[in-house]
């Protein structure tokens, strides 16, 4: 499957934390010259713009709740109707996380007339993301990653573009990662089969250089 103006890429990264889906959205953003729809992001500006569903999210989240499925999937379809840079399709991040996210998902979707082409699993050994992710660093404002041993920037905690600092995440050490892991595990890896069935899905192994598992994931998407 490749991505041509009459037929944009539409697609989910799938991964635990500290997989490379950081590393590689921006690839597949500047390959395909498509929207890069991260959970985060997308709240945010929903919150920032103050449409309806930012608001509702909001109280959700400041009451410590979490955000409901309907919520997500309308900011989600909110911004393929709305968001220019999505006319040459979307790589979605972060969502689905569960099997009912993902039928709601692909319900929207199909609706809309632009079903799922590709949904790819970045699969890595939990004891190899431990590392990975404790070393993790962050550009907060573009979202960039570095790791101080595997992927180190080019000055110390630095961004190799802007040369503003970078941070690392209060959540980013072992202790918070094997609780998101074990979530992962639970919640979000069922997805998986769920894709499976859909013909789909396919696995990339994460635990290579950046750069090969760029190269697997053109094929995958070829």
């Amino acid at each position: 499957m490749a991505s041509t103006p009459s037929q944009p890429l539409r697609m989910i990264l799938i991964g635990p934390p500290g997989a490379g889906k950081g590393t590689q959205a921006p690839n597949l953003v500047e390959k395909f010259d498509a929207a890069h729809l991260a959970t985060g992001d997308m709240l945010r500006s929903q919150i920032a713009k103050g449409t309806a569903l930012g608001v509702a999210a909001k109280e959700i989240m400041d009451n410590g709740g979490l955000v409901s499925d309907d919520i997500m999937v309308g900011m989600i379809k909110d911004e393929l109707t709305n968001n220019p840079a999505c006319k040459n399709g979307f790589i979605l991040d972060g969502f689905p996380r569960t099997i009912p996210q993902a039928e709601k998902l692909d319900q929207m979707l199909k609706e809309q007339g632009t079903p799922l082409q590709a949904a790819i699993e970045l699969k890595v050994d939990d004891d190899l993301l431990v590392a990975r992710i404790t070393g993790r660093l962050i550009h907060q404002a573009s979202g960039r990653s570095y790791h101080k041993l595997f992927n180190p920037p080019k000055v110390p905690m630095t961004d190799d573009v802007t040369g503003e600092p970078l941070v690392q995440r209060s959540d980013d050490n072992e202790e918070s990662l094997k609780k998101r892991l074990t979530a992962y595990h639970d919640q979000t890896e069922p997805i998986v089969d769920f894709y499976k069935k859909t013909g789909i899905w396919s696995g990339v192994d994460a635990s290579q250089q950046p750069a090969t598992v760029w190269e697997d994931i053109l094929k995958a998407l070829n």
